[in-house]
């Protein structure tokens, strides 16, 4: 988007999430938008459409437009369509139809407020394009009781509105007789300006036009009427208000298909090694099937017929070429076989070169549909239930925890992969419980199965080297009966790979082990690794292989597994090259060879393609829906205003100054223009934060700054409350001054944690946090303690200075909201008025809206591209509020 676009979008949500997405429908863009906003506006122009179409526009006493309700089945299409972008995760009907409602009331409380308070002032405004009074309108209907000419035509004009808000219609050859004359001789013109236009381009239309038997009510014959129909785009392109019969659609004309049935019967072998079964009938668009003697017939039969009561649009040559195409396919698929990955991608129109026909019209002819075996397969995935009492009975007297209902849900979902041999993507919010459920799929791995089904290969799970403590804990709470081996370094003797050769050479004897647990960073430093066989290989954080040319994310790919998960928070992120990086582990195959999926990225249709390809194999809760989990306490974010002191003001006032003055130097662009601008504005959060951490040494007077005063004074109310509390920085070395800090005011001290925090100190500071008696405050870099960690005991987090990235912030927040809090959790966000914080805030909070009411996607604002003056505007300082207006 340009500049001016972005500016223009900006300023519509500037005040107003509701408004800003109402105009964004209003439509006054001239160039592409990004597939985000371009949903989004979609989205309001559905509402507009749907309030256009119904609302009772000539008789503004009416009230009837305010009664309408969503129109779930044309939003549950236009979710269908959703592209993939940032929040995603957090779209469906229900949230569709709540931010729907909420978008009607704001067109109502515009109408009320509007100068002319009527629905069609106040759409003549905005959106002139409701007014169809004056136009052309082409009606063409069935005539059952001529089968000779079972078509009727008649063009129309609308004329006005009706006291019932209807459109009246009147024959078009009136309206030679009402334009009668050359004072009205323009009118007429207009009138019939969008029939010579189409006229131009269509010689059936130019015929009718020329004839005059434009004017009159038609009897037509079936070819005459699909000259018609072809037509309609160009129609209604050109302003035409065109009425068919509704099955006909233009993008989707009613012809036969070669309907091909994948997957009818069990296959021998499961998982991605399966070979599905295929066949080939032909049917009619509504799936009734031709004989091959009603299909011979058909073919000497050209153009629009009628078949067992149905319109069929046929091209015999086309048709043949269908045909031919799949003789042939059929004899290369049973040659080669049909592979899960690629009978799903027939399924969702994702076709491979095998499928394809060389011809976009070609695969109109087309369909394929699941056999009864794969239906039922991926019905499991779709939709997995949570009452099957087998499961339960292998996990009651095993799992040292009661699951809840949206857990016992996503265990049979991993259960039924299992089952499938293939892999899948578990991406429930953080804080729900992923690690129990994935606990539970390896406790009936073991035990849930016949012993001629006896699992002989142990599982693998790879962790970031911070979170091995936390999994180790969580294993011998939840499923101490699991016999587990640390394949790392910081392991416990008991549980670790007995000698250096060993663990780095050879493969060890592994026959009475349940898991092997390593870290990403080791598989690089154990070949044994990839050369084990494993039953499931399971990745937490997975989006550590985000990256498909990294080095790290090529070796996890090549382990030998027989299911693979992955566990994120974010599986999709902000671009599809990681989800195709993702799912190339997980459903090797499905996604196709790297650079085809690029490609297919450029094509309309390849978010919701994609979406239906993945959409099994990705199972998502958020911990926001009051239908997963009701015993979550709601999170209260707020922000803590600073004020600077002295020293902070002349700090800060000096490094502008000397940022200002090394912009104008002539030798200061590109690389090291970047590079000033960067380290500039850490100095400036350095000094927001104390002018102690500029200035690179310890004394570190809380009266030097207001963020050490103001968090002295949530401290003590805190202390007094006897609560814990949760400090993230982005800075290590301000740490220690922050706990000395807070330990004045708790009398006590504290536990602080960063990246030079080794694996076994993490797990042991956060077991002594969650004790009732433990410290009673936590301080962490947001880098190292921003993920994977439970410290449930804080209820109150504090971001001290600003990552200018909300996901990351609320991944750190997330350390105390989550599953087991049972206070409320308070979120501080501090910020120093008057600085380039409260500006980067301001500018997060819009993003935020975006976020959360457009779901766009975005990274942290890049301050670096703006110009000097735009710099210096941003990061300059107002005294006057940065004295907290005094």
């Amino acid at each position: 988007m340009s500049s001016v676009v972005i500016e223009k979008i900006r300023a519509l949500f500037a005040n107003n999430a509701a408004l800003g997405l109402l105009h964004l429908g209003f439509g006054f863009f001239n160039e592409t938008l990004p597939p985000g906003v371009a949903f989004w506006r979609q989205f309001s122009q559905s509402l507009l459409n749907t309030v256009c179409q119904q609302a009772r526009a000539g008789d503004d006493r009416s009230e009837g437009w305010r009664q309408i309700s969503p129109p779930t089945a044309e939003l549950q299409a236009l979710l269908d369509q959703a592209p993939f972008m940032r929040g995603g995760e957090y779209l469906n009907l229900e949230r569709l139809v709540q931010w729907w409602q909420t978008l009607f009331q704001q067109l109502i409380r515009e109408v009320d407020q509007f100068n002319n308070p009527t629905l069609s002032a106040y759409l003549e405004t905005h959106y002139p394009e409701w007014r169809k009074v004056g136009r052309v309108c082409f009606h063409l209907a069935e005539n059952k009781s001529n089968p000779q000419r079972p078509f009727a035509f008649l063009a129309t004009y609308s004329v006005r509105l009706s006291k019932e808000a209807t459109l009246q219609h009147w024959p078009l050859s009136r309206a030679l007789q009402e334009y009668a004359g050359e004072s009205r001789r323009a009118q007429l013109l207009a009138l019939l300006l969008p029939i010579q236009k189409v006229a131009a381009q269509c010689s059936f239309l130019k015929k009718l036009l020329d004839s005059q038997m434009l004017f009159h009510p038609l009897a037509w014959d079936s070819g005459e009427a699909y000259q018609f129909l072809q037509a309609t785009p160009l129609m209604e392109a050109a302003g035409i208000v065109v009425r068919v019969p509704n099955w006909w659609n233009p993008k989707k004309p009613p012809y036969p298909q070669m309907q091909i049935k994948v997957g009818d019967k069990n296959p021998t072998v499961l998982g991605l090694d399966a070979l599905l079964d295929f066949s080939a009938e032909m049917v009619l668009p509504n799936g009734e099937r031709l004989t091959q003697f009603e299909l011979t017939e058909l073919l000497k039969t050209p153009g629009f017929v009628q078949v067992k009561g149905q319109w069929v649009a046929l091209d015999p040559e086309k048709l043949n070429a269908v045909l031919a195409h799949w003789k042939k396919l059929e004899r290369q698929t049973q040659r080669e076989g049909l592979s899960w990955a690629e009978g799903v991608r027939w399924l969702v129109g994702a076709q491979s070169v095998s499928i394809s026909t060389g011809s976009a019209e070609l695969t109109e002819y087309l369909r394929v549909v699941e056999g009864e075996w794969l239906h039922a397969a991926l019905a499991g995935l779709r939709r997995p239930q949570n009452s099957d009492q087998a499961l339960q009975a292998v996990l009651q007297p095993r799992l040292q925890a009661v699951l809840r209902p949206y857990q016992q849900t996503g265990v049979q979902w991993l259960w039924r992969l299992y089952q499938l041999r293939l892999g899948g993507c578990l991406a429930d919010d953080m804080g729900l419980g992923k690690t129990l459920q994935v606990l539970a799929l390896l406790l009936l791995s073991k035990h849930g199965r016949s012993s001629a089904q006896s699992q002989k290969k142990p599982h693998l799970l790879i962790v970031p080297a911070s979170l091995l403590g936390n999994w180790q804990a969580e294993i011998e709470r939840f499923t101490p009966d699991l016999r587990v081996v640390i394949a790392h370094a910081s392991a416990s003797k008991k549980s670790a790979i007995k000698t250096q050769k060993q663990r780095r050479e050879h493969s060890p004897d592994l026959p009475e082990t349940d898991l092997v647990m390593t870290t990403y960073g080791t598989v690089l430093r154990l070949p044994w690794l990839t050369s084990t066989e494993w039953d499931i290989v399971i990745l937490d954080e997975a989006q550590s292989i985000k990256n498909p040319a990294a080095r790290q994310t090529q070796a996890i790919k090549t382990l030998l597994a027989s299911v693979r998960l992955i566990l994120t928070g974010t599986p999709i992120e902000n671009r599809l090259t990681d989800l195709w990086s993702l799912f190339d582990f997980a459903v090797p195959g499905l996604l196709g060879a790297y650079r085809a999926f690029v490609n297919y990225a450029k094509k309309p249709d390849f978010h919701a393609t994609v979406r239906r390809l993945v959409s099994p194999y990705i199972l998502r809760r958020l911990k926001t829906d009051s239908n997963v989990i009701a015993d979550l306490p709601d999170k209260t974010e707020m922000t803590a205003y600073c004020t600077l002191s002295k020293p902070q003001i002349v700090a800060y006032q000096q490094a502008v100054e000397e940022l200002t003055r090394r912009l104008d130097q002539k030798d200061v662009e590109g690389i090291a223009r970047r590079g000033l601008i960067l380290s500039s504005l850490l100095h400036l959060k350095q000094i927001c934060n104390h002018p102690s951490q500029w200035l690179g040494h310890g004394e570190y007077d809380p009266a030097g700054s207001g963020k050490f005063l103001r968090l002295q004074e949530l401290a003590a109310t805190i202390a007094a409350k006897q609560e814990k509390m949760l400090v993230f920085t982005q800075f290590r070395e301000i740490i220690p001054a922050l706990h000395d800090c807070l330990a004045g005011v708790f009398q006590r001290d504290g536990l602080m944690l960063h990246g030079r925090t080794t694996v076994k100190q993490r797990a042991q500071f956060i077991d002594i946090f969650q004790q009732e008696s433990g410290p009673p405050f936590f301080v962490l870099s947001l880098k190292a303690g921003g993920v994977g960690l439970n410290l449930t005991a804080a209820s109150h987090v504090i971001h001290f200075d600003r990552w200018w990235n909300p996901a990351v912030e609320n991944q750190a927040t997330d350390r105390a909201y989550r599953i087991g809090q049972k206070k409320n959790v308070l979120v501080h966000k501090f910020i120093c008025l008057g600085t380039i914080e409260e500006k980067i805030d301001a500018l997060i909070c819009t993003k935020k809206a975006l976020a959360d009411d457009l779901l766009s996607s975005g990274e942290e604002f890049n301050l670096t591209t703006l110009n000097n003056q735009e710099l210096l505007d941003m990061i300059s300082l107002d005294i006057h509020q940065a004295v907290g207006g005094e």
